[in-house]
């Protein structure tokens, strides 16, 4: 009897989990569950080398099965930027002069092996704001003369309206226009009316006609890619410098390129973007929504996009009181910053140091900006153009370089309306002070970092606020 009640003090003693289960045989003496272990994986890995915009390289040791945001994911980390949704490889094609932003989804090593030996081609780690804009404001990229919509549609197509149209399997918009075609074989351009349809694009044989016995087949998109022109007609020759063309994939050079030139820029983003809708459909909207899920209160096409990083640190602010506060009242705000601005000309002209002690800003004020990312460095309008093309042609990209026509003002090139446009900085002295203005003493500012706060803020004479600057990443 004695024996059992000891018996039975030892049944009472709750039972220890066991600490290291992966050592015990059994698989029920564990309190982990097996799926929770990690699994022998058998993924092959192969290193890619990834340049950024100052031709640095980096290289990775990846699973031959990552995708490019995988990629954009793992560079973010080890080199600790700020993950604000615009981050993507752009694949370039250095033999053609040809560049395109690699999707997400696209597998890193299907991209490579299309590669040919003896070409020096790279892919690229950069932002490019203008990836998913559409889906944040598609009336911009489809002007009212481009695009038709089917015959049921009666009613005026809204901001979702156009989305769900271009994501249905049922309807889908047609695009049409005018665009510059390489003949094949040939040096020679034609232009012609084009239509892109769910089956493909097409051209007219005679003039706008779109019945079908004047409809002849120019390309289809499954196998193949989509590429920019990045070197305008200097390769290729074409009539324009917005030029755009489809390589197969198993391509055996320029001679398979189906090159295509459109008249300006809003005519290249609106076909190029109507393209990749077609090829992609949902996946695309899939890789725009992966930064939002498992938020609350998420439903497809109604989705508020977040701002980015820049936008959301800039807010209008009230210091005048014991604490401070955020103006929502945007009357309040515009009031503020008016006074604001004006105070920055009486304001005194005193900055920290790296040591952080207070320095005039005669012995520094022309080179104060220096250190910062959106200023470039005695760069040529062509390459300021480019720089902010590669970043994405959304409203608010900017960067701040040195005149070439004039060395002693600077210039402010900005994107507006899918176009690039340039502002003269110039400086002023006053009272044997030195200033920087952009609208002619109006608003003055003591340096380049001040003024460029300002139009963060308010968007004074230019056509719209400084959102994304263009800055040159080092891997």
């Amino acid at each position: 009897n004695r024996r059992k009640k000891k018996d039975d003090n030892i049944l009472e003693i709750p039972s220890i989990p066991n600490p290291f289960p992966e050592l015990c045989c059994s698989p029920f003496a564990s309190v982990l569950s097996a799926s929770l272990l990690p699994k022998a994986t058998s993924r092959k890995k192969q290193v890619i080398k990834v340049y950024s915009e100052d031709d640095t390289s980096r290289a990775l040791e990846v699973p031959s099965d990552i995708t490019a945001r995988d990629v954009c994911q793992l560079l973010i980390l080890k080199n600790h930027y700020i993950d604000d949704h615009s981050w993507t490889l752009f694949e370039q094609l250095t033999h053609t002069g040809l560049g395109r932003a690699v999707e997400d989804h696209e597998l890193v090593m299907e991209i490579q092996s299309n590669w040919v030996m003896e070409e020096e081609n790279k892919l690229y780690f950069r932002k490019n704001y203008a990836k998913y804009e559409f889906f944040k404001n598609p009336l911009s990229f489809f002007p009212d003369h481009m695009i038709s919509f089917p015959s049921e549609t009666n009613a005026a197509v809204n901001h979702s309206g156009i989305l769900q149209m271009f994501l249905s399997s049922s309807t889908y918009p047609e695009i049409h226009g005018y665009l510059h075609a390489k003949e094949q074989g040939k040096k020679s351009w034609k232009k012609l009316y084009f239509l892109l349809r769910r089956s493909g694009l097409y051209f007219s044989t005679k003039g706008t006609s779109k019945e079908p016995r004047h409809l002849q087949f120019f390309c289809e998109f499954s196998n193949s890619d989509m590429y920019m022109s990045l070197t305008g007609k200097k390769i290729s020759g074409a009539p324009t410098n917005y030029g755009f063309c489809f390589k197969p994939n198993k391509s055996g050079g320029t001679r398979d390129l189906k090159q295509l030139c459109a008249d300006d820029e809003q005519s290249r983003t609106c076909w190029m973007t109507a393209i990749r809708l077609l090829k992609y459909g949902m996946q695309l909207y899939q890789n725009y929504m992966q930064p939002y899920r498992g938020r609350s209160g998420c439903s497809p096409l109604n989705v508020t996009p977040m701002r980015s990083i820049s936008e959301n640190s800039l807010v209008a602010m009230d210091f005048s009181g014991h604490r401070s506060r955020i103006i929502e009242n945007p009357t309040e705000a515009l009031s503020v910053a008016v006074e604001e601005g004006l105070a920055w000309r009486r304001r005194g002209c005193l900055r920290l140091n790296s040591h952080g002690s207070p320095i005039a800003m005669s012995n520094m004020g022309m080179s104060i900006h220096r250190s910062q990312s959106w200023f470039h460095h005695k760069i040529s309008r062509e390459e300021a153009q480019r720089l902010i093309l590669q970043h994405g042609l959304v409203d608010g990209v900017f960067l701040v370089r040195d005149s070439q026509s004039n060395p002693k003002t600077f210039v402010l090139s900005l994107s507006h309306g899918l176009k690039i446009k340039h502002f003269q900085i110039v400086p002023l002295e006053d009272d044997g002070k030195l200033f920087y203005t952009l609208d002619d003493g109006h608003t003055r500012f003591t340096d380049l970092i001040q003024l460029v706060e300002f139009y963060q803020l308010n968007k004074g004479v230019l056509p719209c606020k400084l959102k994304h600057y263009c800055a040159r990443i080092a891997l």
